[in-house]
């Protein structure tokens, strides 16, 4: 017998189905049965219910301040660590997976889309085109704190529709990075502007 979180036996039967390979939604992802798969990090849903592993360090990490990642996390902003779809699998829980697609404003499994646990609720990732932003704080790092340097923010993204500022010295883009104007006091350093002036 085996308790998931808080959720009794009999709402996970569906687990031991869960032994569908990642495959199932889509080519770009690596397979629950590939021997040559390394196991890096893994994350967790909260309950646990859903589960995936990644075999890489992620490409870039960034903190997002878009609305959309305001509301959907309910937070001011959302950090993600950027994988390619190939070194990303999903070991449990396939099945409670859910998407949400902002293009069809609802439901569906349209990327860009958010994935989250349809039993707890926790936002899982992000399912990019090309690519799976994971959230670094659904990994188990170990001790707490201990955030591997690949994980680490190297910008702000949507700096402009921020809802609290952050001090951190690292770029602020008013869009995606390398992609749109970079903003805030490192952007106003640069142009040889003192902080704070216009």
């Amino acid at each position: 017998r085996e308790d998931i979180g808080h959720f009794p036996r009999r709402w996970l039967i569906s687990l031991q189905r869960s032994k569908m390979a990642m495959s199932d939604l889509g080519p770009d992802y690596a397979p629950v049965d590939d021997d040559t798969f390394v196991t890096r990090y893994r994350a967790r849903c909260h309950c646990g219910a859903v589960r995936y592993e990644v075999g890489a360090d992620p490409v870039d990490a960034k903190i997002c301040h878009c609305r959309t990642c305001q509301a959907l996390h309910g937070a001011p902003m959302q950090w993600a660590a950027i994988f390619h779809k190939r070194h990303v699998r999903v070991t449990r829980g396939i099945e409670h997976l859910r998407f949400y697609a902002g293009v069809l404003d609802g439901p569906g499994r349209v990327p860009p889309c958010k994935v989250s646990c349809a039993l707890c609720g926790t936002p899982v990732a992000d399912e990019g085109r090309r690519m799976w932003l994971a959230f670094p704080t659904l990994f188990e790092f170990g001790a707490p704190g201990q955030i591997p340097e690949a994980f680490r923010p190297t910008c702000h993204i949507f700096y402009g529709q921020r809802v609290v500022d952050v001090d951190d010295g690292l770029p602020k883009w008013s869009g995606h990075k390398n992609a749109s104007d970079e903003i805030g006091e490192r952007a106003e350093r640069s142009a040889g502007r003192p902080r704070g002036g216009r």
